[in-house]
């Protein structure tokens, strides 16, 4: 029996599963694919943005670092970084001292990647739901699929494939068109998750050298050049008072 057979058997309860199922597949690869195009859009507007945070780790202006975020919109390591220099230049700007602005920075970095993250996350849940509810309603469909075709042969009295071939059709079609569903959806979820993941680490990479870059204080340097100064006679002075024993 032909697949255009079996679609023909199948019932209006059959059919009203199959049709939910297949909404669920094209909402799920919309989501596959506008996701992907936002992913490949982040990763390579961050890749274009690298070497000008880079440039500004060895020793950039402050305000060409933050037009080169601008010019990225779509970058999650950018947006990250523009929110830390930014709330770091309007201190030094107001005439405060930069250095003590460090909790403010640190705040705006925390509260920007944590809303990237949200963006980055957005309709993963979706693909989650469907990934894992698919199956269970093609296997709802089966059950009714089977008590369909029981049904029948209890109407009937025989059991000839004429009698059950209607709810076999639905068994089959909504198994299968429920695994079909799932399948995707769950591979491209644990493929986002994947990607955000990395992003994340890419994001607290970027906002610890940020950072390190913003907040090194001079005045460690000199407080170790005194040190060194100070124990080098007291190893001049120990030198010849040992060598004297």
């Amino acid at each position: 029996m032909s697949l255009t057979e079996l679609l023909g058997h199948v019932g209006i309860f059959g059919g009203a599963v199959m049709v939910c199922l297949a909404l669920l597949s094209v909402f799920s690869v919309g989501m596959i694919v506008d996701k992907h195009r936002r992913f490949r859009s982040a990763s390579g507007q961050s890749e274009k943005f690298k070497p000008e945070f880079k440039k500004f780790l060895h020793g950039g202006d402050v305000q060409d670092l933050i037009e080169a975020a601008r010019l990225h919109q779509s970058s999650y390591m950018a947006q990250v970084v523009l929110a830390g220099i930014i709330e770091y230049d309007g201190v030094r700007q107001s005439g405060r001292d930069p250095v003590a602005s460090l909790e403010l920075v640190t705040s705006a970095l925390r509260d920007s990647m944590s809303e990237e993250l949200i963006q980055l996350r957005q309709g993963l849940g979706f693909l989650a739901t469907i990934g894992s509810t698919a199956p269970f309603i093609g296997l709802f469909g089966t059950v009714v699929g089977i008590i369909n075709a029981f049904r029948s042969i209890a109407a009937t009295g025989s059991g000839g494939m004429s009698v059950v071939s209607g709810g076999i059709a639905e068994a089959l079609v909504s198994t299968a068109l429920g695994i079909f569903v799932a399948i995707p959806a769950v591979v491209a979820f644990n493929h986002f998750t994947g990607k955000i993941e990395t992003f994340h680490v890419q994001m607290n990479r970027a906002s610890s050298q940020l950072v390190n870059r913003l907040f090194k204080v001079p005045e460690l340097k000199e407080l170790d050049v005194e040190v060194a100064e100070v124990k080098a006679p007291m190893v001049k002075k120990g030198g010849p008072a040992y060598a004297t024993r």
